[in-house]
Formats: C-alpha cells, structure tokens, sequence
C-alpha cells in the first residue's frame, strides 16, 4: 500500500497502489486528511490505477474524502481504476465520480 502526492493545475492527485483493505484505508486516511489540510485543493483527484484489490473500506475512504472536500465546495474524481477497483466502485454507485485516462487528458462521456 502507498500514496503519492502530486500537485498539478487540475488539483491535488493521490496516487495510490497496492491493497485497499481495512488497514490500508485507515493509514491512507490519515495521509490523505494530513495533506488535504495543508492544501485545500479545490479537486481531489484518487489515482487508482495501482490498486491491487480494494473492498468496501476503499469505498469508505473516497467518501469520507467526498465529505471533507465538500467543507470548501471542492471536488473528487476518481481517475482510471484498475479493473478490480472498478468493479467496486461501480458497485457502490460511485460511477459518476470515475474518469478513465489520466485527469485532464481525455475523459469517458
């Protein structure tokens, strides 16, 4: 499990990798709060394309993100999940969040 940071004109980017589980998503919580408080981007984008597997505490982790954004009327999108992060996002409802290709590069209609 890891999380990069990457700030670019579109926001902040999340870069995460590896296994989204009950422990992971608490570590990645903790990181990813630190950093959004520093910051106050005004998109929050989740960078899954690394993710290995991911269950509902992945789920948990994007919306609780969803929230603190919405404290400064930002954003979150979820950019090219992998095939296995996918499927549960789709699951839970969070399709309409989900870009494919890198952010800001081309989108899905």
């Amino acid at each position: 499990m890891s999380v990069d940071f990457e700030y670019g004109m579109f926001g902040l980017t999340a870069k995460i990798a590896g296994d989204v589980d009950h422990h992971a998503a608490a570590e990645m919580r903790v990181m990813i709060d630190g950093e959004l408080e520093r910051s106050m981007p005004d998109l929050l984008i989740f960078d899954m394309s690394g993710v290995t597997f991911m269950d509902s505490s992945g789920v948990g982790l994007v919306l609780g993100r969803v929230r603190t954004m919405k404290q400064w009327d930002g954003k979150v999108k979820i950019s090219d999940p992998s095939a296995r992060a996918e499927k549960i996002l789709k699951m839970s409802g969070l399709e309409p969040m989900i870009t494919w290709k890198p952010f800001g590069k081309e989108k899905r209609v």
